[in-house]
C-alpha cells in the first residue's frame, strides 16, 4: 500500500455515489451557478460614489489622503 498513488474520485463518480436528495441539491446548484453567469455577464465596475469626496480636495491633496488611509489601516 504504501508509494501506491492515492486516487482522487472524479465528480461524476462523487455525485453518482450522492443518495437521490443530495444528487438533487447538487443539481440545483449547478443550474444555480449558470442562472448566476448569465445573469451578469461581463459586468463592469459601478462607479456610483465617484466625486463623493470632491469637497475634500480643496482641503487634501490625493497623497495627503493616501497618508490618511495608510494611517487608518494601522489602527
Amino acid at each position: 500500500m504504501a508509494g501506491e498513488p492515492v486516487r482522487i474520485k472524479s465528480v461524476d463518480e462523487v455525485v453518482r455515489d450522492l443518495p437521490p436528495d443530495l444528487k438533487q441539491e447538487v443539481e440545483d446548484f449547478i443550474h444555480f451557478l449558470i442562472a448566476r453567469r448569465r445573469k451578469h455577464p461581463g459586468r463592469g465596475l459601478k462607479l456610483s460614489w465617484k466625486g463623493a469626496l470632491k469637497a475634500l480636495g480643496a482641503q487634501y491633496t490625493s497623497v495627503e489622503l493616501q497618508h490618511e488611509i495608510t494611517r487608518s489601516w494601522a489602527k
